[in-house]
């Protein structure tokens, strides 16, 4: 589990000076449409071990002084109030944490533009409030016909009604939210109005996933598509790129099939495209970095059924279709592997029917499985990582780190003052308890010192978990999948 198999850091020196390279490509400017999450990506940390959440924040930290950075926002996100449900916010609120998340770590920001916007009552409070923080607000409209309409949009009804976005360094990075926010119908709007100011501009796209020089059929490659099969993306062999070059190279879908309308649209501006396929668009390297190529192999077969156990999870919940689950199905079947191909789904299942009840496994970084179960003081995740911690410490298991004496008055408060129906203590108060007790007792400090060596470690429950337990694992780093099972039948939470 604690095998590299990413060369990170020439990942970080590689990308930066291939970015450099497109730059000057094109000399004056550059528009690179920034995919995915720039600074907590931990879907390519996950399939790519070594690569670091933050590595393309600190790839364009190297590039900061040449670099600054426009949000891009959906109007109808907005205005529907759209969640990014890895994180529990909206849409709106997640570009304000994306300001002051690029600002802390010494990146310009310089605008916000809200795209697709009809004339939206919320886009409008939204620019406003923006406006008096001292960010500049752009609008793009929705252009009738778009992408087809090449003659329409390359006109001045079409990107000539769209705001022009100002902007100063060589480098400006497009990024948003998340999917469907616009990014590369801003780049393309840019390009127009650059060319109306006989400025020289050009256009590239960052993409992490797909790898587009891994075979189209890599864990890797599988991995993502699982990751994006609720917007039903499919990897497939770059046609444009054999054509033009008799090489073979992966993309997705909807990069192939807008890729004419792209070609068009820059003949339409510039009268010639500079690209031959979408692949020659992109400038990710990730490919070339990949050191260990059987540890990402097995980093992303392990993703595979994770993401499967995730769909199980939000279909429980209402919150997806059936599709989305078949379609992580069959990319399993290609991949010739199982739930049970994840070690510690088996082993919960087992504990929970030899418990006869809820129970929860995790693998620690040398490979040993621990169980806990649910008991009269603590929940089966508390129990799993008191055992966690009590394994990585060489604490007896017949070491009590919290007296029950300790545990008894939180249940109390609970039950008592609070008004909650379950006494059992969940993870984030069990380890609150932990950390009391390390104050006199050596081996609940010792147990306390083993928290971090859960990082990356494999976690399964034999049921659902609150959101306190889920926060929990995920602030620790523990990769958690559940069987798609309420421990209580209850309609509301």
């Amino acid at each position: 589990m604690s095998q590299i198999g990413f060369d990170n850091q020439k990942y970080q020196q590689m990308q930066s000076q291939h970015i450099r390279e497109r730059i000057g490509q094109f000399g004056d400017k550059l528009y690179l449409e920034f995919g995915g999450k720039l600074f907590d990506d931990y879907h390519a940390s996950r399939v790519l071990p070594g690569f670091q959440p933050d590595s393309k924040l600190q790839m364009l930290l190297q590039l900061a002084d040449q670099a600054e950075i426009v949000i891009a926002i959906n109007a109808a996100d907005i205005e529907k109030n759209k969640i990014r449900y890895d994180l529990g916010i909206t849409y709106d609120v997640d570009v304000l944490r994306l300001i002051q998340s690029f600002r802390d770590r010494g990146l310009y920001v310089g605008s916000v533009v809200i795209t697709q916007y009809t004339g939206q009552s919320a886009a409008d409070t939204f620019k406003s409030k923006l406006e008096h923080m001292g960010i500049r607000v752009y609008r793009h409209y929705r252009i009738d016909g778009y992408p087809n309409n090449v003659n329409h949009i390359v006109s001045p009804e079409g990107f000539g009604k769209n705001d022009y976005i100002e902007t100063s360094r060589p480098l400006v990075i497009v990024t948003a939210p998340g999917p469907g926010s616009g990014k590369m119908a801003t780049c393309l709007s840019q390009l127009y109005h650059e060319n109306q100011r006989r400025i020289k501009a050009g256009y590239a796209k960052f993409e992490t996933f797909p790898i587009w020089n891994l075979p189209l059929k890599h864990p890797v490659n599988l991995a993502y598509e699982a990751a994006t099969a609720d917007l039903n993306d499919v990897n497939m062999i770059d046609p444009f790129h054999l054509e033009a070059y008799g090489v073979t190279t992966v993309n997705y879908n909807r990069d192939v099939e807008i890729f004419p309308v792209l070609s068009a649209i820059f003949e339409g501006i510039y009268g010639e495209c500079p690209y031959k396929s979408p692949t020659d668009m992109g400038v990710n390297m990730a490919g070339n970095c990949i050191i260990d190529d059987a540890v990402c192999r097995e980093a992303s077969l392990q993703e595979l059924v994770r993401r499967y156990y995730h769909a199980l999870e939000k279909m429980a919940a209402g919150g997806n279709s059936e599709e989305e689950l078949y379609k992580i199905e069959l990319l399993m079947k290609q991949a010739r592997i199982t739930p049970d191909y994840r070690r510690v789904v088996r082993a919960a299942k087992n504990k929970a029917e030899a418990a006869m009840a809820p129970a929860a496994a995790m693998e620690l970084p040398d490979g040993q499985i621990v169980t806990g179960r649910t008991g009269d003081l603590l929940g089966a995740s508390a129990a799993l990582l008191l055992n966690a911690v009590k394994t990585l410490g060489g604490i007896p298991d017949e070491t009590h780190l919290i007296a029950p004496s300790a545990i008894e008055p939180i249940q109390r408060l609970k039950v008592n003052y609070f008004g909650s129906k379950n006494p059992r203590l969940h993870t984030d108060e069990v380890l609150i308890a932990l950390s009391m007790c390390a104050a006199t007792d050596a081996n609940a400090q010792k147990a306390l010192d083993q928290l971090a060596k859960l990082q990356g470690c494999q976690a399964h429950t034999s049921v659902m978990l609150s959101r306190v337990d889920i926060r929990t694992f995920q602030t620790l780093g523990v990769d958690l999948t559940s069987e798609p099972i309420y421990e209580h039948k209850k309609i509301y939470r």
